[in-house]
């Protein structure tokens, strides 16, 4: 392999905001294609104080925000020094970083953890800022695990990520396909919390629950459901478009209710868009581990539905974000046209040298 780069460090911080995700990962090529193992991975979670800081960054001063950037960028290189210890360094690190703004129709999308920072503190070689150059391409920028779906899990019909935001890739003749479908973790958790828990486990809050018939409706009728693809789901159009629905029926119905009614949701507009000659579908991310939204989503497709080992199903963002940097390391395309909607496919990502 080219330049020697073999390991990396895959750093994930999703908008669930449920921590720091780190996978050590190796990888090789052979002639029948790449061969991937993680070696070790853990979830950092976040500080009470420092999550609230990610959750409002939307609403701080420039020099807050630049500061913010600046300081959870030492928060991952510490947070990797102190994990690796004395076990030697990896190649590389690929940081996908904390998106605050995603607006590719106005030609923005902003990750913040210094890339530089943490490059510097660790001695590694880091790769980050992954979805700029998509989006200057007139590209979503988003999603870019597509490619590593294609590359490292080729033998699944379609795969599935069920985190923050739900979503979907599949191969479509020769070229691959991908897009957010809706929010799942995000909303499901943000109810769970109002309980005093972190998730919902198992989907048992949601079982026991039942089902809000208008509220269901109205947020099947969502807009965004009705558009092609490419598209992609950011923070912002879930605080202005789905969060206002879900304020409207809080009030007057139980948080049991309420996540049951999301579930069905969920997997509603999941099943609808799992293409019809797919017959076995990945389930990866936290949502995976939910029993009630998997039995929903399987109860609404007819195909089989392949759970993995717990560490595929919880760090497969940050194995493919080691991947990418990889590949960005090579020099070889790592972000996918027919996916994102850009000019072209990409190489994407800058990298700090040390």
């Amino acid at each position: 392999m080219s330049k020697g780069y073999r390991s990396g460090i895959g750093v994930m911080s999703g908008t669930s905001l449920d921590g720091l995700d780190l996978a050590w990962c190796s990888f090789e090529k052979e002639d029948t294609g790449w061969r991937y193992r993680i070696e070790k991975a853990c979830t950092i979670p976040y500080e009470s104080a420092f999550q609230e800081r990610l959750s409002n960054a939307t609403l701080l001063s420039a020099l807050d925000y630049a500061q913010l950037n600046v300081d959870l960028g030492t928060m991952i290189a510490d947070n990797i020094n102190e994990w690796i210890g004395h076990e030697g360094k990896p190649d590389f690190i690929a940081s996908h970083g904390h998106t605050v703004f995603h607006q590719p129709a106005q030609g923005l999308t902003t990750q913040i953890g210094s890339g530089a920072v943490i490059a510097a503190r660790t001695g590694i070689t880091t790769v980050c800022d992954f979805r700029t150059l998509d989006v200057a391409l007139g590209g979503q920028g988003a999603p870019l695990v597509p490619i590593g779906d294609a590359l490292l899990f080729g033998q699944y019909d379609a795969c599935l990520n069920l985190g923050g935001f739900c979503n979907i890739s599949f191969q479509n003749e020769d070229r691959r396909v991908a897009f957010d479908i809706s929010p799942c973790n995000m909303a499901m958790n943000r109810i769970a919390n109002l309980l005093g828990k972190p998730y919902d486990e198992d989907g048992n809050i949601a079982r026991n629950g039942q089902s809000i018939p208008e509220l269901l409706l109205q947020l099947n009728q969502l807009e965004y459901y009705n558009q092609s693809y490419p598209k992609s789901l950011g923070k912002e159009w879930f605080e202005q478009q789905f969060l206002p629905l879900l304020h409207d029926f809080e009030k007057h119905h139980s948080a049991a209710d309420t996540l049951h009614t999301l579930v069905l949701h969920i997997s509603e507009q999941i099943a609808r868009i799992i293409p019809s000659a797919a017959k076995t579908l990945l389930a990866t991310g936290g949502g995976a581990l939910n029993k009630f939204l998997i039995q929903n989503i399987q109860e609404r497709w007819g195909g089989k539905i392949i759970v993995p080992d717990p560490l595929t199903v919880n760090f497969k963002e940050a194995l493919v974000f080691a991947f990418l940097g990889l590949l960005r390391l090579r020099g070889e395309k790592n972000c996918l046209a027919s996916v994102t909607g850009a000019k072209q496919d990409n190489c994407g990502g800058t990298v700090y040298f040390v």
